[in-house]
């Protein structure tokens, strides 16, 4: 069972193979020395014949010797190959994943690729470091042995080298059922793991509602039907296991059986009988042993058949355009649907300013974000023209597009570790000044200063701060990338007061030398922008000034005016209260 597709994702990998098989072959000939020397040694002993024991003890020596040095050997340059396995698979994912871009959860799920680049690829080691130099070395070391032994006594040989494939046979017949048992395991594994990592991320939502203890019965449901997929695997593996044994142990004793008769009449000498007795073990001991790894091979085949529909999803065309210095975004007739159905944004229209804030504002779902998404190329799917400069994005490298725009959304991703490598992401070049700077422009550097400056820690998604403070460290290590566009995605939505203001005011100093695209409900922070886009159900229905929309935008005044009560109504009740 040997997959070609494998082979060829690690071509570095069946030369370890066979240097494996080799060493293999080597610890086979000082087994053959050694069972040779003691049998001419118990021989000698019950005939009464003398033997040079300084020889014997030297064959002896060397046997016991060389098998231990070929079986270090053969384990290390096996660790090697599982290494470059291991590697070279998970590079290619990342690599996949990285060409397929965000798009890839539409095709696997986030908790499968994780499961296939740890646990999978870790099955994919055994096959390489373990499955495959034995199977070659289960061919070729009953060969070897029957050279060895034919010429003591060609009946046992012929019967032993005959037995040998008795146990391939039970191999294929337990791989057709393997085959389906183990496609089930890593279907239901992943399944487990999509759903164990999505309830860990809502539990807080699960908390709030109380809907946590019916989750809890429902992933109790999962494990249980997942524990039983796995113990049908765990008795697969066992029976098979003992059925392997008894072919084992029978062609042994078959072999031995004939030699012994052959020693009774005389055709075979005393220490011939006892060689093939102390030998035949040998003739199935690598096959036997193909049989124990069969298992995970099988197990790694499996998650090779998922890594393999991974690595062959279609991938979205090369782009390879750059765009001139000093280009600007621009839509012109561009519509968009997301489930080829439903038009999310209708014949849209608009222009990005190289200098200043230019805004698009409208409700929750009449399209706003869907415009940075066609700008920044994470969408590409639509109609008419997106533009940056005279080029379509859509065929601009993502690269290029990456460092000619910087977007900041609602929750901008924190990792944990410390301030200074969250900022390093933007710009791993930038120095502590330059770092402090872009804090003091988020308005973000006093408080880091009453911590631990650039080492002050930070944990997952940045907890320990506030959600103010997390959208200003956001900002500053925008601020480093140093692009000439800016997208701000409603980043000033679900914080505090104080830290709107910080961030409206930076927003607005970038304006001053920088192209920034603020998108946002709140028309309040885009009343001095040069020009507004107002889009209603995923169409521009005005544009203008601030000044120009209250008067000639009907649907942009009732915006205006609605949200205009709120506010006073906000700071009636504050005052009452």
């Amino acid at each position: 069972m040997m997959d070609k597709r494998l082979l060829a994702l690690v071509p570095g990998a069946l030369r370890h193979v066979l240097l494996t098989v080799l060493w293999q072959a080597v610890g086979l000939a000082a087994n053959v020395c050694f069972v040779w020397a003691a049998s001419t040694m118990l021989a000698a002993l019950a005939e009464g014949t003398p033997v040079n024991p300084l020889v014997m003890g030297g064959l002896l020596a060397v046997g016991i010797l060389g098998r231990g040095i070929a079986a270090r050997m053969a384990s290390r340059v096996s660790f090697e190959a599982s290494a470059d396995v291991k590697r070279v698979t998970r590079r290619r994912i990342y690599e996949k994943l990285l060409v397929l871009g965000p798009h890839y959860a539409d095709d696997i799920a986030t908790a499968e690729v994780v499961q296939l680049s740890v646990e999978g690829c870790e099955q994919l080691e055994t096959y390489f470091g373990q499955y495959l130099p034995q199977l070659f070395y289960s061919v070729l070391a009953p060969v070897i042995l029957f050279a060895v032994v034919a010429p003591i006594c060609l009946p046992a040989a012929v019967v032993l080298l005959v037995c040998v494939p008795l146990i391939p046979v039970v191999i294929v017949i337990i791989q057709k059922i393997a085959k389906r048992i183990l496609a089930k395991y890593w279907d239901q594994y992943a399944a487990l793991g999509d759903n164990f990592l999505e309830n860990l991320q809502g539990l807080s939502t699960l908390k709030i509602y109380g809907a946590d203890a019916a989750r809890h019965e429902q992933m109790n449901k999962e494990a249980e039907h997942f524990r039983t997929v796995t113990m049908a695997v765990l008795s697969m593996q066992l029976n098979s296991i003992i059925v392997m044994d008894i072919v084992a142990l029978g062609g042994a004793a078959a072999g031995i059986s004939v030699a012994l008769f052959a020693a009774a009449r005389g055709a075979v000498n005393l220490f011939g009988a006892i060689f093939i007795a102390l030998i035949s073990a040998d003739f199935f001991i690598p096959m036997r042993q193909l049989g124990s790894y069969f298992h995970v091979a099988m197990n790694g085949m499996a998650a090779a058949d998922k890594i393999f529909r991974l690595l062959e999803l279609p991938e979205p065309e090369q782009r390879t355009a750059i765009p001139e210095r000093g280009a600007h975004f621009s839509m012109r007739g561009a519509s968009f649907s997301y489930d080829g159905e439903r038009e999310v944004l209708r014949n849209v229209t608009l222009d990005v300013a190289a200098v200043g804030i230019t805004a698009v504002v409208g409700e929750s779902g009449s399209g706003k974000s869907t415009v940075a998404a066609l700008l920044t190329g994470a969408e590409d799917g639509y109609t008419g023209e997106v533009r940056l400069g005279e080029l379509q994005v859509r065929d601009i490298d993502r690269a290029v597009l990456a460092r000619y725009a910087t977007t900041v959304g609602t929750a901008a991703f924190l990792f944990s570790g410390t301030v200074r490598e969250n900022l390093e992401l933007a710009n791993p070049e930038a120095t502590d000044d330059e770092m402090w700077q872009a804090l003091e422009f988020a308005a973000l550097a006093d408080y880091l200063r009453s911590q631990d400056g650039l080492d002050t820690r930070l944990e997952a998604q940045a907890a320990n701060l506030s959600g103010g403070q997390r959208q200003r460290l956001a900002l500053a290590r925008a601020m480093l990338a140093q692009s000439p566009v800016y997208i701000f995605d409603e980043a000033t939505s679900n914080i505090d007061v104080e830290s709107e203001e910080h961030i409206m005011a930076a927003i607005r100093e970038l304006a001053r030398y920088k192209a920034v695209l603020v998108i946002s409900h709140r028309l309040a922070n885009v009343v001095d922008a040069q020009r507004i886009y107002v889009l209603d159900h995923g169409s521009v229905v005005g544009e203008g000034t601030h000044t120009e929309l209250l008067e000639t935008c009907p649907r942009y005044r009732e915006l205006w005016d609605a949200q205009k009560s709120l506010e006073q109504y906000g700071e009636v009740r504050h005052e009452e209260v």
